[in-house]
């Protein structure tokens, strides 16, 4: 029974899909505290409201989930880094300015465009207070 029991484990582990991972796109310490009091957030304090902030590798989105905040890195997460690499919110989606690929912000940023592999690089967003948000690596 332990031996099956085992079996079935090593399936389930290694049966799992694991997303590709993006080594285009280089590690960056993220560790950010916003105030939603600034002029520039004000918008985030209502549901789908949205803002970008500097930080990242090529900035960042902050997204108001209907209470929920979420943020995305604005670099094109299938490109290496480059001038046109920097993502532009469309919609519920980021659109990537070299391509026009998507990225839906609803499913973890992953894409809407065939083809391509990778989701757009969340960070966590941590609620501090009722007008404060810290922005992190995961």
């Amino acid at each position: 029974m332990k031996t099956l029991f085992y079996l079935f484990f090593f399936l389930l582990i290694f049966s799992c899909d694991n997303p590709t991972p993006n080594d285009l796109l280089p590690n960056t310490p993220v560790d950010i505290t916003i105030n939603l009091n600034n002029p520039e957030f004000n918008n985030l304090q209502i549901p789908s409201g949205w803002a970008y902030t500097s930080g990242g590798i090529k900035g960042i989105l902050l997204y108001n989930r209907n209470g929920t905040y979420v943020a995305f890195d604005r670099a094109c997460p299938h490109l290496a880094p480059t001038s046109c690499s920097a993502m532009v919110f469309d919609g519920f989606l980021l659109k990537c300015t070299c391509d026009n690929s998507l990225f839906n912000i609803f499913n973890g940023g992953i894409s809407e465009t065939e083809g391509v592999n990778y989701s757009a690089r969340e960070y966590h967003v941590q609620v501090i207070n009722a007008s404060s948000l810290r922005i992190t690596n995961y």
